[in-house]
Parts: C-alpha cells; structure tokens; sequence
C-alpha cells in the first residue's frame, strides 16, 4: 500500500467533520513506540508491524521513527487546540520508550473537559515510578488479558511472571487517582476470566472486556477469539444495572455497575460507527470498529483506521506550521468521512 499524500493549505479548510469527531468523544491515539518487551499474539501495534511478527520474521520491521519528542508536543498541542480532547498515549509499550518521560514530562495543559491516558502492560510501572508520578496522567490503563504465568506465557510469549504484572497494576493505583484494566476475551484466557473481574472489584478498579479485533498479522490465530457472551451471561447473574451507550464513534459497548464499580463490554452486536469511506472500502466486512480513532505513530503518520495503512497522511514537513498541519488533519478527515480519499 502506498502512504496517501495530498495537498495542503490551498483553500478554506471545512473544519465541521473534525470538531464532530471530537465532540463524539472520538480519540486521539498516540504511539511513542511500535517496539515491546512482551509479544502478545493479537497486538495490531497500532497499525504498525506487531512484535510477534518480527520475532517470527527479522525482515519485517516497523517503520523507522521520524518523531522526536518536540515533535509529539508540537502536534499535541496543535491538535488538542483544534479540539480534539481525549488522548491516549499507547506503543508498543509506551514506557520502553526513552522518549515517554520527556513527552509526558511536557505535555501542554490538558483544559477542564480534556483528559490523557496512558495504556502500558504494566511491566514497567514499578521501574519508572520516579518520574511517572510527577506527570499529568488523569489516568493510567493497564492491559490485564492473563491471570498466571502459564496464560501470560501463551498469550504473551514472555518469562516475564505475573507478579510482575500485577505489582505494575499495584504501583499505579498508588500513582494516579483512576486506574482502570482491560482485557481481551480469548481462549486462552478464558478460564481466568472471573478471576480477572474479582481481581478488579476488590480493588475498585473499572475494567473492560473486549472482543478481538481482527487484522492481517493476527489472523492465523483467529480461531482464539472469544464472544463476549459468556462474560455477559456472569455480569447479569452480578447485577440489574445494565445499559448500552453508544457515543457516536467506534463500537457501542454494555455496561454495568456492581457496587459502584463499572464494568463494561465492547460487544460487537451493538454495531460500529462507519462514515463516508467505509462504504466503499474493501475491508468493511472484516471491520468491527469503524472510525473512532486518529492514530498518531512514531514515524509522523496520522491514519483514521487501523486496517487502512494506505490511508496515512505523513505530517513531519508540518510540524513547523501548526495552523498548516491543523488544517492538514482537518481536510483529511472530511476527505475521509465524505469519501472522497
């Protein structure tokens, strides 16, 4: 696939579909690092060669990085002026990436009604607690889809042990005022599932179930996704207080209260949000998501969907311009929303 190039800043700039997207809540997704210490087999890197597949493969690496952390500022800031609110900071895992301190160290005033998130395994937290409590998270997200060494080696292919995992989500709730897990739902971790839950209720932590999201480099093992139903059928026997929500963007998901604790599922029954290019595009079928998210990687693309690479508008000759690159990403995602790509 080629990378998408355009033309920018001839024109007035419709700046409609990207105040939309913000105001449906959709998400900034920024990658510090495609690279990882563990390698789960299902990670789609955000759109970028996974781990796994480069363990398998040294021929196929990620992209070569082009950022550098006044470059991520520079766009941060440039974007969330324009609007956009919700930032999730992701990898990879963020935290093996030398530039994560001086980026979270730096990042612009967040506003009243935006938030930054942080997404990590939870194997490093402990390691940078120094630095990573001084910063300006509202929340730190950690990645919970095992119980015991035996499924964290199967889905991670790590030695790394569980402890290890579970002391990160221990040195988190003593960092930051909201910790929350997520966990993907898959056979081999299906057995741990409610453990998962208890884990998190004794400790007042919000998590979240998600079924697969499917793309090229994890399709070999496809087979191991799991149906939300199960976990579904177990919250019900939990509680009464269920509703679904659907933002506007992305997929819609269940969500539950047990004990003032929530609990929610993204189900993919509940439909996903597509927008004017996905009509078209040859990929819908396999698409659980649709566009809820403007991905930001490491070697300066910004791409709309995750399985559509061909799709990235490469910002780095923008970074000396703010207004130019705001416009920039502003006419890429009506081009993108209005189908014209």
């Amino acid at each position: 696939m080629h990378e998408l190039t355009r033309p920018v800043g001839a024109g007035a700039v419709d700046f409609t579909a990207l105040k939309n997207f913000a105001a449906l809540r959709g998400q900034l997704r920024v990658s510090f690092t495609p690279r990882c210490n563990i390698a789960c087999w299902f990670c789609h890197n955000e759109g970028d060669v996974p781990p796994p597949l480069t363990r398998m493969d040294r021929s196929q690496q990620p992209r070569e990085r082009a950022l550098n952390p006044d470059g991520y500022l520079t766009l941060l800031d440039a974007l969330m002026g324009a609007g956009l609110k919700r930032v999730y900071f992701t990898g990879g895992e963020p935290l093996t990436a030398p530039m994560a301190r001086p980026i979270l160290e730096g990042l612009p005033q967040s506003g009243p009604d935006a938030s930054y998130t942080l997404i990590t395994n939870g194997t490093r937290v402990r390691t940078h607690r120094s630095w990573l409590s001084r910063v300006p998270l509202d929340k730190l997200k950690v990645s919970l889809h095992y119980f015991s060494d035996a499924s964290l080696r199967a889905i991670a292919g790590t030695r790394i042990g569980i402890d290890t995992v579970l002391d990160g989500v221990e040195a988190a709730r003593e960092m930051f005022p909201r910790v929350e897990l997520n966990t993907l739902l898959q056979k081999e971790n299906a057995h741990e599932v409610e453990q998962i839950l208890d884990f998190a209720l004794e400790r007042r932590l919000p998590v979240q179930f998600i079924e697969l999201v499917g793309t090229d480099f994890n399709e070999a093992r496809a087979g191991s996704a799991v149906s939300a139903d199960a976990i579904l059928h177990y919250l019900r026997t939990l509680t009464t207080d269920e509703h679904v929500e659907v933002a506007g963007v992305g997929q819609g998901r269940r969500v539950f209260r047990i004990d003032g604790i929530e609990i929610d599922v993204i189900h993919r029954n509940l439909g996903r949000h597509h927008v004017g290019q996905c009509g078209t595009c040859p990929l819908r079928p396999q698409c659980v998501e649709g566009f809820w998210a403007l991905r930001v990687d490491h070697n300066g693309g910004i791409q709309p969907c995750l399985l559509r690479d061909d799709l990235r508008l490469n910002v780095n000759e923008l970074l000396a311009d703010p207004d130019r690159l705001v416009s920039a990403v502003a006419g890429h995602i009506t081009s993108f929303t209005e189908g014209t790509l």
